[in-house]
């Protein structure tokens, strides 16, 4: 696609270019979408992973080898996790970039008293997730993530190409519109680092302290800060 809209500078964009993309974007295939992207932004994108899958790793660094790939390092990760990124870090093609809070767990213990994250999650996500995403953000001109619309209810009219008023840059989310299925088949034919929760019943994985497995036919995302009246961590929001 080599049209006006792949040839602004980073300053021009708005939530009107960024909806023209996405109106013809919304039905293309993820393969596609992630060509447009590189195109369009080189080395100016940075792919956010929460390595519950490889599949954005995959997508980005194989058509941009090296590409910049941003994992919140929270320090409350659980081993499998931690195992995954490490794992997709040796396999794939890509820049691994671990955004750390400013405090260590230990430090924010001290200065906010122990388990922040049972007595104010939103707290303890802008501290250890919202701030250090701001953070790396800086410099560049888009982000990729990979929220889909059948995440949550809050997430059902996800577009695939917005403009992200609040960090100043084009955010892309190029499987906005997959289901289990194709995220499933996707891995399987690439044959991608798997995060060995997902088969134990993790369908949304988070830090370890906030996120539980959930039963058969509970939503996706009732293991996340159960019981707490939260559903999500506000760098989506």
């Amino acid at each position: 696609m080599t049209d006006h809209l792949t040839l602004l500078n980073p300053s021009e964009w708005t939530d009107r270019s960024a909806a023209a993309v996405n109106a013809r974007l919304e039905t293309a295939s993820a393969a596609h979408i992630a060509d447009w992207a590189v195109a369009t932004f080189g080395n100016g994108l940075i792919v956010a992973s929460s390595m519950q899958d490889t599949i954005l790793p995959h997508l980005f660094g194989t058509r941009l080898p090296g590409v910049d790939v941003l994992f919140l390092e929270t320090g409350y990760h659980f081993p499998e996790t931690l195992a995954t990124r490490d794992e997709a870090a040796r396999r794939l093609p890509i820049t691994l970039v671990n955004a750390l809070p400013t405090q260590s767990i230990a430090e924010q213990d001290a200065h906010y008293g122990p388990r922040l994250h049972d007595r104010d999650p939103d707290l303890c996500c802008a501290l250890r997730k919202v701030a250090p995403l701001n953070r790396a953000l800086e410099g560049y001109d888009a982000w990729v993530t990979g929220t889909r619309r059948v995440d949550a209810a809050t997430r059902a009219a996800l577009p695939v190409v917005q403009w992200d008023a609040k960090h100043g840059l084009v955010k892309i989310n190029p499987l906005a519109l997959w289901s289990d299925d194709q995220i499933e088949a996707y891995q399987a034919e690439h044959d991608l680092p798997r995060h060995p929760l997902v088969a134990k019943g993790y369908p949304s994985i988070g830090c370890a302290p906030c996120t539980r497995a959930v039963a058969p036919g509970e939503d996706p995302r009732a293991g996340r800060w159960a019981g707490q009246g939260k559903t999500e961590c506000g760098i989506h929001s």
